[in-house]
């Protein structure tokens, strides 16, 4: 079995993780159950890597953010999230 396969469960486990995690850091009323918690820790690490190599953290394009970072990144969309919300 090749773990390369499996690699979109990965993304799946550590995004829920790290959105559960972002939502606990920053209770609140916010939308969605669980698959919205997937795609906010997925979208948080995506956006931790994306800044990490503007700022020259990560080398090469297919590195990754760790699992801190996508919590970070999951915590950053959570704020601005509620700050456009809250400008409604």
């Amino acid at each position: 079995f090749m773990l390369a396969e499996y690699s979109w469960l990965w993304w799946i486990v550590i995004g829920f993780l790290a959105g559960g995690i972002a939502k606990l850091i920053m209770p609140g009323k916010d939308p969605g159950g669980c698959v919205i918690t997937i795609l906010l820790g997925i979208g948080g690490a995506m956006l931790a890597g994306t800044i990490g190599r503007l700022v020259g953290w990560y080398d090469e394009p297919t590195d990754g953010a760790g699992f801190v970072a996508a919590i970070v990144g999951a915590v950053l969309i959570l704020f601005l999230y509620r700050l456009l919300l809250k400008r409604r």
